[in-house]
């Protein structure tokens, strides 16, 4: 098959999913589910309530989004109330449809895991968890993944200190300090030299 043909392929694929499938799932699950506008990519997209994840990934699942590519997080904060959300991208094979379902979530708020019926989203379910906080509800093994057990905070948040943890800490000595500490204050530097 060529390039041209992929193309083609995939752009009858993409509009398939555009005029069937997101009316249809707009149409099955009234008030948890919404359309969002596509963005560059033009990869049909919806938002999900958090309580409604699951049905939405089975209801997908059974018509051909038999591949779960991935998940991710995303923090909003302060732009945003509910500031998280969780990013899925279902494909079909072999018809190459594609659709991005989004999760608006609060600190609290835990969608439910996909690994049970994708175990490939056990480890970015983890990962979601370890970096932004969101925690999945019935996930087999919900601790950190990159992070330390004893990590304190979660290092993707946009209230996260740049510096991490150790930027929390007073210290007396610059040369404890992480590498990056001024050795100086600059206000002292500046009229030494006067």
């Amino acid at each position: 098959m060529s390039k041209l043909e992929m193309i083609e392929r995939g752009n009858a694929a993409r509009e398939k999913v555009n005029a069937e499938i997101v009316p249809a799932l707009l149409e099955a699950f009234k008030e948890k589910a919404e359309l969002i506008a596509p963005t560059n990519d033009l990869i049909p997209q919806v938002f999900v309530t958090p309580g409604a994840l699951l049905d939405v990934a089975l209801w997908l699942k059974d018509r051909g989004f038999n591949v779960l590519v991935d998940v991710a997080g995303a923090d909003y904060y302060p732009r945003r109330e509910p500031r998280f959300e969780v990013i899925y991208h279902f494909r079909q094979f072999p018809a190459l449809g594609m659709i991005r379902v989004r999760v608006r979530c609060r600190e609290l708020d835990q969608p439910s895991t996909l690994s049970h019926i994708w175990p490939m989203a056990d480890a970015p379910e983890r990962e979601v968890y370890d970096q932004f906080g969101v925690k999945f509800k019935d996930h087999p093994e919900m601790k950190r993944i990159l992070n330390p057990d004893d990590w304190e905070g979660h290092p993707l948040r946009r209230d996260y200190p740049l510096r991490g943890p150790r930027a929390l800490i007073s210290l007396e000595m610059p040369a404890e300090q992480n590498r990056f500490a001024a050795f100086v204050d600059e206000a002292d530097a500046t009229t030494e030299g006067k």
